[in-house]
């Protein structure tokens, strides 16, 4: 994806900061050998690890790990809220004050890059890259530099209740096709086949885009210049989720429906499957449908095989200074290695970004997560991604209500979705 030169709203001073990010972005070497790195690194961490004793714990252990590999630098591991992270990280920048390393998402990176925020970091994992999985550095990388390491993924997958397709005598459904074809019968039983949460507070990248991706379509085309969700791949997709309507294999109020789990048709027994479900709601359908009963499978497939895992990156801002440069390398090269994403992982119970860890856990839920990390698609990141999201999403619940053609939806999302390009 191409950089855009957007404005950076949140960031009052970005003037004044994009001065002082020409000012550091200098060259750099890689990490020099362990003792010959010196310098000072603070680190903005959020609360990956949900359990607040843990977190202090782990980082607290990080940090002297890291202390002893690389006795000359001082790292300091700050532990932050997500609450508010935007405004905080983008005063950070401004002021030219803040952490030299930070946890952000790929929407954030490409926001904070526009101003001159960030610092590519291509060299810290130079011989490392190719452990990485390729989309999870693709969503940190803008004008073929890479802007952020991943640390760790979500990822997301088909689940399925497994006795309604058992009853039915059908086989579980892998791609479009075995949807639509399973929605007709089961919907002679009063059920739904595919669960589905058409309200504008669930995120697109877990209601519409996987459809888009599976379509083989785009949010953005590949440089960021431009809305792509209007093309035949996006009809295509809004098309599936119509006729899937129609055919009564959606709920009733699939439009409007909430992502929650509990009282959602998936953990009622009112429909057969969910298309995008990831690890913490697993025991939650579990526990509603019975062990028997519950099962993950494989991404949905249209034209692709497709869905979203997004992955939590360590960026470089603009604040680290030249003289620490090496330092932080060290760090982002330190706590993205194998070893360290695999303890993480298992702490936080997240999905790792590299091929060479493995899942955090064992048995059938982590296996299918883990082999949906192949098609996982980190989202596309740009500045005005949620600002689109927000214009879409309400086309999207129209053309399910049948008010507008999947086309004629999309073709107005888009020409609003484009103003909001251009006034960025």
């Amino acid at each position: 994806m191409t950089r855009r030169h957007l404005r950076l709203a949140a960031v009052a001073a970005a003037g004044a900061l994009a001065l002082t990010a020409c000012a550091s972005n200098t060259p750099s070497t890689a990490p020099a050998a362990d003792g010959e790195v010196t310098g000072e690194v603070t680190m903005w961490m959020y609360p990956v690890i949900k359990d607040e004793a843990a977190s202090k714990q782990y980082w607290a252990d990080t940090e002297t790990a890291f202390e002893e590999e690389y006795p000359g630098v001082d790292l300091t591991i700050e532990l932050q809220t997500f609450d508010k992270r935007d405004a905080q990280i983008s005063a950070a920048l401004a002021a030219n004050t803040g952490p030299d390393l930070v946890l952000i998402t790929p929407d954030q990176a490409a926001t904070y890059l526009t101003v001159g925020g960030l610092l590519p970091v291509d060299e810290a994992i130079a011989e490392d890259r190719d452990a990485f999985y390729e989309g999870t550095l693709s969503a940190a990388t803008f004008d073929d530099e890479l802007y952020g390491i991943p640390l760790f993924q979500n990822v997301f997958t088909t689940a399925y209740n497994t006795e309604i397709f058992e009853a039915a005598g059908l086989d579980l459904p892998k791609t479009w096709d075995d949807v639509l074809d399973a929605a007709p019968v089961l919907a002679k039983q009063g059920i739904a086949v595919m669960d589905y949460a058409g309200s504008t507070e669930q995120t697109l990248n877990l209601s519409f885009y996987p459809f888009l991706w599976q379509a083989g379509g785009r949010v953005f085309t590949e440089d960021g210049s431009d809305i792509a969700f209007d093309s035949k791949e996006g009809v295509e997709a809004l098309q599936f989720l119509v006729d899937l309507q129609e055919a009564g294999g959606l709920p009733a109020d699939a439009a409007t429906a909430g992502p929650a789990v509990e009282g959602a048709p998936i953990a009622s027994g009112k429909a057969a499957m969910r298309a995008t479900t990831f690890l913490p709601e697993v025991n939650q359908m579990r526990a509603a449908l019975g062990e028997d009963a519950f099962a993950l499978g494989e991404p949905l497939e249209g034209e692709v095989q497709a869905t979203y895992g997004n992955p939590g990156l360590l960026s470089l801002t603009s604040i680290n200074k030249r003289e620490n440069r090496e330092a932080a390398y060290a760090v982002l090269s330190f706590l993205t290695s194998a070893e360290q994403q695999s303890a993480l992982n298992a702490a936080a119970v997240n999905f790792p970004t590299r091929t060479d860890v493995g899942a955090p856990g064992e048995g059938p839920d982590f296996e299918a997560l883990g082999s949906a990390l192949e098609s996982a698609n980190p989202g596309e990141p740009s500045p005005v991604a949620r600002q689109v999201m927000g214009v879409l999403a309400p086309y999207i619940q129209a053309a399910l209500a049948g008010d507008l053609s999947p086309k004629e939806a999309l073709e107005k999302a888009a020409d609003e979705a484009r103003a909001e390009l251009d006034r960025a």
